[in-house]
């Protein structure tokens, strides 16, 4: 039987309603076997997520306040929520138990972590489905690396003998059993390893959205939903700041040629934006499937007279950056010119930077030029398109904005164009009208 592992973010469980939806959904399909879910969410828009309410909790009382009194706001969220679902169930031992570990120390990692664990907790009991704790399963080198390998084979075995369900997000364990964490928006990553242990078929992303969107909706209004992207256009869009899913979250699907579907807990019968290893050219014909970028950026130019033909020039500026633990985003090229592009706050952590590159590289002229913006323009349609560049180039000038920095990689998947930051949101507007409005 194929099997879908559901992933249901805090928004889709913030209250007794929104996890009645998750249970229709589960429900509605009976191939969604796997249950992931996040600590619950903003209800409103002033409220606070239960994972901030852990980690104030979690301060409070190391700095000794009343652990009972600190507690008692997130236990009195979760009791709501299981009275008004009607659930014969009590979290009394589970408070006791983490509130004594709050007082001795666990660490806030552990604190962060209990909202998923209560969480999936209260969800499998409205489900009827077992409850697994992913600290038996995820798990963390003594380092805390995650341990994909190792998680693989637990996770395997362990749900070998479940048909059904409830693994909660967000963390594992590490082999002293303390509990750990990963990033913000690990409980997408979580549903992926759990896919790709149980050899899941699809894996299902429940969000607050309707899908993976062309353009920031806070820059251009009412950008067109994205319905098929493909793992690389999505692993391009989401370095330069589009953020639906969780960025490692594709990794282990994308090995396993898993899809993901991104869908919307309160649209659900929206198709939403299927993510797919590999993709024809977009429906209608669409040159690019999306635009992302981001600000504070940084430009050293270098020029050297003859740099093309000094052997290791360039290996001595990347063993530089390299010594000096300096990232860098892009490296645009001529014959006596080089281009370092960098997020700006590298540059100022390393104030010595330009005089150790004039050290080891000693360029005829060498300058800084702060305030850029980075856009990617991305699609898998381009390379069969003559003169998308061109338009691109053409929609910028029209618009009397000065393009700063081009960088084009070779599978012609994207192209980024540097411009000033003052010019960032027309400049994403610009483009997204020539390309997906044609004006």
């Amino acid at each position: 039987m194929a099997k879908t592992v559901v992933k249901f973010g805090g928004s889709s469980l913030s209250d007794a309603n929104q996890f009645r939806k998750v249970a229709e959904i589960i429900k509605d399909d009976g191939k969604r076997r796997y249950v992931i879910p996040s600590a619950p969410g903003k209800r409103w828009g002033a409220d606070v997520k239960v994972t901030d309410m852990l980690y104030n909790c979690y301060d409070a009382i190391s700095a000794g306040a009343d652990a009972q009194k600190e507690f008692k706001p997130i236990a009195e969220r979760f009791d709501g929520i299981i009275a008004d679902l009607g659930l014969s169930l009590s979290l009394r031992d589970e408070y006791e138990t983490i509130t004594a570990d709050f007082a001795n120390g666990a660490g806030a990692d552990y604190a962060a972590s209990r909202g998923e664990y209560l969480c999936g907790i209260v969800l499998a009991a409205f489900l009827k489905f077992p409850f697994i704790d992913a600290a038996k399963a995820v798990r963390f080198r003594a380092g805390g690396e995650f341990d994909p390998d190792l998680t693989n084979a637990s996770l395997a075995a362990l749900l070998e003998n479940n048909r059904y369900a409830v693994i909660p997000g967000f963390y594992g364990s590490l082999p002293c059993g303390k509990i750990k964490t990963f990033s913000r928006g690990g409980s997408d990553f979580t549903g992926s390893i759990v896919a790709k242990a149980v050899k899941a078929s699809l894996y299902e992303n429940w969000t607050d959205v309707p899908g993976f969107l062309a353009a920031d909706p806070r820059i251009v209004e009412n950008p067109e939903i994205i319905r098929v992207i493909t793992y690389r256009e999505l692993r391009e869009l989401s370095y330069m700041g589009a953020t639906v899913l969780h960025e490692d979250a594709i990794f282990p699907v994308r090995n396993a040629r898993i899809p993901i579907n991104i869908r919307d807990t309160n649209e659900p019968c929206a198709p939403g934006t299927m993510i797919v290893p590999s993709a024809g050219e977009k429906d209608g014909g669409a040159v690019i499937t999306g635009i992302a970028g981001k600000k504070n950026f940084s430009v050293i130019s270098l020029e050297k007279d003859e740099m093309n033909n000094e052997i290791g020039f360039l290996r001595r500026i990347l063993t530089l950056f390299e010594a000096e633990g300096v990232n860098f985003e892009h490296l645009p090229t001529g014959i006596d010119t080089l281009s370092i592009v960098l997020n700006t706050s590298e540059l100022d952590k390393t104030p010595k930077l330009i005089e150790r590159i004039n050290e080891v590289a000693r360029p005829n002229h060498i300058e800084v030029e702060r305030g850029l913006a980075m856009i990617a323009v991305v699609g898998r349609a381009m390379k069969e398109k003559r003169g998308t560049a061109t338009r691109i180039f053409a929609a910028l000038s029209h618009a009397r904005i000065n393009i700063r920095m081009i960088d084009q990689g070779s599978s012609e998947l994207n192209i980024i164009i540097g411009v000033k930051e003052e010019d960032f949101e027309e400049a994403v507007r610009v483009i997204y009208n020539m390309f997906m409005l044609g004006v």
